[in-house]
């Protein structure tokens, strides 16, 4: 890696419980961060907007850095 690059966080997150019973804004942060089935996952770049989604539906999600 170049002096001038910067390693980029990374986290997988992975939907543990279905969205169902949850409101529709919960579903569609779901949707915006790549998931939508139980067991599924992502990796997302770590940043302020992400972590924001990920808040939201913290309870739906895990979340382990890479």
């Amino acid at each position: 890696m170049a002096e001038t690059e910067k390693a980029v966080k990374t986290l997988r997150v992975t939907q543990v419980k279905s969205s169902i019973g949850f409101s529709s804004d919960q579903l569609r942060t779901l949707k915006a961060l790549g998931l939508g089935k139980i067991n599924r996952s992502v990796d997302q770049v770590d940043n302020p907007a992400v972590r924001g989604m990920i808040f939201k539906v913290k309870h739906l999600v895990k979340v382990e850095e890479i």
